[in-house]
């Protein structure tokens, strides 16, 4: 009679116990990211304005309204894109130097051209803070059409599904172990 494989037996064990807590963790993940869509959809509807200081903002400011006094243009270019109809463009961006130092990203507006807002050369700018972190400005600045308002809810959270992923590769590694352990034990 065959004895069963100690060190095979072993590896797979530890293998499906690292998958199996890979599958709790993105569990853990599901909360915490929940908690986090939850405060960036409660900034959304704050109304009063956070300044963005020659320090930048924090990530707990995301989806906040904000003002900046942006005095001097570094330099402009453009990033893809939406229209507040959501059509598909450029959002014409200024690198923009704050007194007393730092610097913030500016998306002033969106147009079908790359660069249609290089006559922009600073002033005072209110908008949304985006992930980057840029502040989209709104209303949008150098006669440009308006910006798509960032919004947290397009952020995906597919922690779940993750957590399902590693259980199902922790229960497939142990069938097909066992499948292999029974026919190798069958063979005697």
């Amino acid at each position: 009679m065959r004895r069963i494989p100690v060190f095979s037996t072993m590896l797979v064990l530890v293998a499906v116990a690292i998958m199996v807590a890979l599958g709790f963790w993105q569990l853990q993940r599901l909360k915490w990211k929940e908690g986090l869509l939850s405060h960036y959809a409660a900034a959304r509807d704050i109304s009063r304005e956070v300044e963005w200081t020659s320090k930048g903002v924090g990530e707990e400011l995301l989806y906040r309204r904000a003002h900046l006094t942006c005095s001097a243009v570094r330099g402009h270019s453009s990033i893809a894109g939406r229209n507040a109809e959501g059509k598909p463009g450029m959002g014409q961006t200024a690198d923009c130097a704050l007194p007393g130092g730092g610097k913030a990203l500016v998306v002033l507006g969106w147009s079908e051209q790359p660069n249609a807002a290089t006559a922009w050369q600073g002033g005072d700018v209110r908008g949304v803070i985006a992930p980057g972190p840029r502040l989209v400005a709104d209303p949008p600045l150098g006669g440009l059409e308006a910006n798509e308002i960032p919004d947290p809810s397009g952020i995906p959270n597919n922690h779940f599904s993750y957590a399902m992923q590693w259980f199902f590769f922790a229960a497939t590694a142990l069938v097909i172990y066992a499948l292999a352990l029974r026919k190798r034990l069958s063979r005697d």
